[in-house]
Formats: structure tokens, C-alpha cells, sequence
């Protein structure tokens, strides 16, 4: 537990430093198992990813709860992860569960959609969404039209570039035109193994913030930090969450 407490003071700290501390959010995580990405996931770099992302979870989410999700050519929704089970996660949830397609080809498009089916239509909610969606190159362009239709939905997409691939494309999305705001960033991390927390909760957060600010006065999310209060004044009042 050392090591996540350690990230979860990481991402305080940015949070502080970006003004952005108290705003709740739900946090999902998409990985690429594609072929090309084996190695790193047998060699624990997945794992460590995933125990990354969710200290992000930790602040964000009221239950520090990280909803994930896997593609090659197919995609599996899987167990969300919290602090009480993520040791080992990779190899237990993913690796060992010969059910889950891995090792394929590449079809992101499946995947996203599940995405919103889960946030937008399953289990909706007061608290926008962030989506962190790790890549390792050749992103299929046909989800350029869902990025510009799910521009009205309260989910924010963080592409994440791992390794050397070619990002094109994912660098293109974030000047896309024709949206009410702009819901999604890329970022290039080539060597994660080497990129200190810090330096990855700062770049991973950068664009989150601004679209939160354009997202509430275009009315795609509700004022977060009024939402929290209210959810506050329930709790302290009637010991109850709002549902």
C-alpha cells in the first residue's frame, strides 16, 4: 500500500497546484492488448499503469472506485479495481482469464462505445466522467464521429500514447472542430516506465480541468462543485447519499 499511497499524494498535489481539489468525477480506464502490447504487460508495466490511474480514482471518485476496460478486436468490460484488490489485478483479472480476447489487432471503436453505453445509458450520473485510454499506435479513425457526437455527453477523453507507434491521428483530436467543447486530449508518454508520477499526473490532468470549466457553461455537465456541496449537506444532514 505504500507505493499507491505514494501516487495518491502525487495526484493532491497536482490537483492543488491546478486548482481542481474537491471536484468529484468517475474515472474509467481503457487498455490497449493488442500484440504489439504483450511485453508490457508481461513485464508489469500494465499493472503499474493501472495502480496509477487509480489514485487518480482515489480523488475523483467517492468510492475510489476504476472501472476498466480492455481492446484488441474485441473488448471485455472488466471488475472495477479499488485499493482492496488491485495487487496483482493484470494477472489475475486479465492475463489468467482465458475468456478475455488479448493479443489481437486493433478496433477501437467497440470499446468506446461500451464506454458510453456504461456512463451514459447503464449507470448515469450527476459526476461527468474521465476516461483515460492508453494506446500503443494505429488508432482506426472511424472514432472521430464519436468524439464529435459524444461532445454533448459528460465524458472527457484522455488519449495516452505509450512507446514510439505512430499517434497521428490521436494528436489530431483535440483540434477538431465542430463541437460544443472540446472533450478530448492526447499526450505522448514514450518510456511510462521511466516518467515520474508527478510528471504524468501533471500532464494527464492538464486539459480535464479546462474542459470541466467549458463543459458546465455549456450546460454538458452540471455545476460540479454546487453538486458537491448539496451532496454534502445530505450527508452531514439526513446521513444519507442522494441517489
Amino acid at each position: 500500500m505504500i507505493t499507491i499511497d505514494l501516487q495518491k499524494e502525487n495526484v493532491k498535489q497536482v490537483l492543488e497546484k491546478k486548482n481542481i481539489r474537491g471536484i468529484k468525477a468517475r474515472v474509467g480506464l481503457v487498455l490497449d492488448i493488442t500484440g504489439s502490447m504483450r511485453t508490457l504487460y508481461r513485464n508489469g508495466t500494465v499493472q503499474k499503469v493501472v495502480e496509477r490511474i487509480l489514485a487518480v480514482a482515489h480523488e475523483f471518485d467517492d468510492d475510489g472506485v476504476l472501472d476498466v476496460w480492455v481492446y484488441d478486436n474485441e473488448f471485455s468490460r472488466l471488475k472495477s479495481v479499488t485499493e482492496l484488490d488491485f495487487e496483482d489485478y493484470v494477472n489475475r483479472v486479465i492475463l489468467e482469464d482465458e475468456l478475455i480476447h488479448k493479443f489481437g489487432r486493433n478496433n477501437e471503436l467497440p470499446v468506446m462505445e461500451d464506454v458510453i453505453k456504461k456512463y451514459i445509458e447503464e449507470e448515469d450520473s450527476n459526476y461527468p466522467t474521465f476516461l483515460v485510454f492508453i494506446n500503443d499506435g494505429g488508432c482506426k479513425k472511424n472514432i472521430k464521429s464519436l468524439i464529435e457526437k459524444s461532445a454533448v455527453k459528460p465524458i472527457f477523453w484522455q488519449f495516452v500514447g505509450i512507446g514510439n507507434g505512430n499517434f497521428d491521428f490521436l494528436k489530431k483530436l483535440d483540434d477538431l472542430e465542430a463541437r460544443i467543447v472540446d472533450n478530448a486530449d492526447f499526450i505522448h508518454i514514450e518510456d511510462i516506465e521511466s516518467t515520474s508520477d508527478r510528471e504524468l499526473y501533471d500532464q494527464l490532468l492538464n486539459e480535464f480541468p479546462l474542459w470541466i470549466k467549458a463543459a458546465k457553461k455549456k450546460g454538458v455537465i452540471k455545476n460540479v462543485q454546487e453538486d458537491n456541496q448539496k451532496e454534502g449537506f445530505f450527508k452531514r444532514i439526513f446521513g444519507i447519499q442522494r441517489k
